[in-house]
């Protein structure tokens, strides 16, 4: 039995994730048919490629040996799909773009009407992933494009930055003139919705304020969605970081108190594999990002520390 891209796609996926149902979830099908996909992979090289233990998948030696065979394999299906558009000489196709939920400071949508209007025969699929699943995603070809928050980190990726999005820290207006005349260790002890660990940005920034001032952030809840962390705040459970759009909002809103003393900012950045800099579709879209983000260039991962 042949192995098919798919099924070898859903094998990266169970690898990184080492969990069935995350990795389903990521690829947008079933348990069932990730669960498969899996089998037909080990029936075909009649190998086991996987153990459970606990709760989670764990690759065995031989899982690890074709983990990264396996990815190889799919970014030269992809380079291949490239070479073939070129040679029929037509724009068109489907790509498969990983954005935050918070659209508004990409302007994604603003991105795909300007491509669809050069290239009408270009379809987009937007899926909404946290930066560290649009990493993953971009690695295993899952995704073609992706909209990271955070500096460059990956060599084998292309990036280009769009803009820096400010961050505040807010909380419950009950809360308003002890966080308005709180100091860095009063804020740091009031209650907190903290990030969880694959939230990279809004940990890295916390860091930044509070950590490198010797401070431990009292956290009772947390989210690796914004908006779930809002819903928190706007409920009264806590404090936390969030974009300045949306603390700016809240507070005329008269639902938000903002520190004064508590800001940072995080890039923004367009990326995809390097090796498709060269893919018709993938310049098509960077045409079309350029219509909106004219000062858009390329950043070597190494550019930025």
């Amino acid at each position: 039995m042949l192995i098919d891209l798919v099924q070898l796609r859903t094998f990266v996926a169970v690898a990184e994730e080492q969990h069935l149902t995350r990795a389903a979830e990521r690829l947008h099908i079933s348990q069932s048919a990730a669960s498969a996909h899996v089998r037909a992979v080990e029936e075909s090289l009649d190998a086991q490629l996987f153990v459970r233990t606990n709760r989670s998948l764990e690759l065995t030696r031989a899982g690890q040996l074709l983990l990264g065979k396996a990815k190889t394999l799919l970014n030269e299906a992809a380079l291949f799909t490239s070479f073939a558009r070129e040679i029929r000489g037509k724009v068109e196709g489907h790509l498969v773009v990983g954005s935050s939920s918070e659209p508004a400071s990409s302007r994604i949508g603003e991105v795909v009407g300007a491509l669809r209007a050069r290239h009408p025969l270009i379809g987009v699929d937007l899926r909404a992933r946290p930066s560290s699943s649009t990493r993953l995603g971009l690695k295993t070809g899952e995704l073609d494009i992706g909209l990271l928050l955070g500096h460059p980190t990956d060599a084998g990726f292309t990036y280009y930055q769009l803009t820096t999005v400010p961050f505040r820290v807010a909380g419950p207006v009950a809360w308003k003139d002890r966080i308005e005349s709180a100091g860095w260790a009063e804020l740091a002890s009031l209650p907190w919705i903290a990030p969880t660990d694959s939230s990279r940005a809004y940990s890295t920034m916390l860091r930044q304020m509070f950590d490198e001032r010797g401070l431990e952030l009292n956290a009772v809840a947390r989210f690796d969605n914004a908006a779930l962390g809002r819903a928190m705040l706007e409920a009264g459970v806590g404090l936390m970081l969030m974009r300045e759009e949306h603390a700016r909002h809240g507070f005329e809103q008269g639902i938000l108190a903002v520190s004064p003393i508590a800001h940072s900012e995080f890039p923004l950045f367009m990326a995809h594999v390097a090796s498709r800099r060269n893919d018709p579709l993938i310049r098509a879209f960077l045409e079309a990002a350029t219509d909106v983000w004219p000062e858009m260039r390329a950043t070597p991962a190494h550019a930025v520390k």
